[in-house]
């Protein structure tokens, strides 16, 4: 998880998210973890090594999500279409 807000994240990982699909992301929130459905609404290419290709993809809630400040926590995103379970890996910067 890079950036996430009440309406959407910016997340990067190995797996590339196809634009238009949905996914679920679980979230931790004032009311726990939650399960939130997401639209992929870009993803890119952001770096190449030899052996690791790493995309960025911006995603949109499909309702706000109410947050505690600072202290949201992504656990994965599940793509919706096929179920399978992609964990979220925190970049370091």
């Amino acid at each position: 998880m890079i950036n996430v807000s009440i309406t959407g994240a910016l997340v990067e990982g190995a797996t590339r998210l196809l634009p238009g699909t949905h996914v679920d992301v679980h979230v931790t929130s004032v009311q726990g973890r939650v399960l939130v459905r997401a639209r992929v609404v870009r993803c890119a290419v952001w770096s190449v090594t030899a052996d690791v290709v790493s995309y960025r993809g911006a995603l949109a809630f499909n309702a706000p999500v109410d947050l505690p400040a600072g202290e949201a926590a992504p656990h994965a995103v599940r793509d919706a279409a096929t179920r399978s379970q992609h964990p979220v890996e925190p970049s370091v910067e």
